[in-house]
């Protein structure tokens, strides 16, 4: 069973977002985009370089160039479990 995403968190995961540019297969002057979405863990972003390896071995069309941003959205420390709820009226 995988993580959930707040487990991930809870990790030292954070969202990594990938704009990756690629040339058409048949079409080598012709460029097109792909975004792919991981949570993954900075500053070695292991699942990105994964797929970026991934990518290379599989997908006929080759790479221009990759950009990509990190965000850790929240850390242990940050986190609380509360028990309970407030009726108000």
């Amino acid at each position: 069973m995988e993580p959930s995403e707040t487990e991930l968190m809870l990790k030292g995961y954070g969202l990594t977002t990938a704009e990756f540019t690629y040339h058409m297969p048949d079409y080598t002057h012709v460029l097109n985009t792909f975004v792919w979405q991981d949570y993954d863990l900075a500053p070695d972003h292991p699942r990105l370089f994964s797929f970026i390896d991934f990518w290379k071995e599989e997908i006929e069309g080759p790479l221009h160039h990759v950009r990509f941003s990190h965000r850790k959205m929240m850390s242990s420390g940050e986190w609380r479990n509360v028990v309970g709820e407030f009726y108000i009226n």
